[in-house]
């Protein structure tokens, strides 16, 4: 699967199969040596439940219109926070997040790459058979209507056109460079919870591989649980308010297939 990564020196957040090689830290984040844990750091979390919703298996069927606005809270490890989205900002990118919102698509997946005074960014299924299902579902670009300020949510992309999916970072700051780029914002985190993000984990630095988001769409979060296991994550993602009515309740863990009954001969 290709694998959607912040190509730094460039000052963009990309697709590329090797881009995460090719990321050297931006002339306005902190050098990503290693250092000692801070203060306040969750011990190791262990692997989560193999459940997610059959839906997300089929992107083409998950085509809702969103509502004009909607708000997402989000409960994670280092606590509680809320996105309220604006249809009108990118409509494009409302509608698929609120589509993978409404199934759960965030449940269980980490913030993988926290970068101190730029991004955190996540938005790879804590599930294999998700990820593979989304390899190809890409939205198109749209305007830039308003600016990656601090708090604001926005899809990673590249260079090339239509390559958003489903990862997502929020500004730790004003990233006004970004805008000139084509990122297009399209939500934004409550002041009290921009506290909760700022939190995320982001001393792992230099010793995350180059391949970390191939190994994570491939193994799933049991292989983050095992290796890298500091990381925040979410526990859960949901639609609240009016825009809750309509999603599905929470879904139990997939079922083993039933084999189809042999055709006589």
């Amino acid at each position: 699967m290709r694998k959607l990564a912040i190509l730094l020196a460039a000052g963009t957040l990309g697709i590329g199969s090797q881009a995460a090689a090719q990321t050297p830290a931006p002339a306005t984040a902190k050098p990503k040596a290693a250092t000692a844990p801070k203060a306040g750091t969750t011990t190791p979390k262990t692997a989560t439940a193999r459940s997610y919703d059959r839906a997300l298996l089929r992107p083409a069927l998950l085509k809702e219109k969103a509502p004009e606005t909607y708000q997402v809270k989000f409960v994670t490890t280092r606590g509680e926070f809320t996105v309220s989205v604006t249809r009108a900002w990118a409509p494009i990118g409302a509608d698929r997040f609120y589509n993978l919102v409404k199934h759960r698509f965030y449940d269980n997946a980490s913030f993988f790459r926290v970068i101190p005074n730029f991004v955190v960014q996540f938005g790879i299924s804590a599930y294999p058979p998700v990820s593979a299902a989304w390899q190809s579902a890409n939205i198109k670009d749209e305007p830039v209507t308003g600016s990656n300020k601090r708090g604001y949510l926005t899809y990673a992309k590249t260079s090339l056109p239509n390559t958003r999916s489903t990862q997502i970072f929020i500004n730790l700051k004003d990233n006004a460079g970004l805008d000139r780029q084509g990122f297009s914002p399209f939500g934004v985190v409550d002041a009290q919870g921009m506290k909760v993000v700022e939190m995320m984990y982001d001393q792992y630095g230099e010793r995350m591989p180059d391949d970390l988001q191939d190994l994570i769409t491939k193994q799933g979060k049991p292989y983050l649980d095992k290796n890298w296991p500091k990381l925040d994550s979410i526990k859960s993602a949901t639609l609240v308010g009016a825009a809750a009515e309509a999603a599905p309740a929470k879904p139990a863990a997939a079922k083993p297939a039933t084999p189809a009954a042999k055709k006589p001969q």
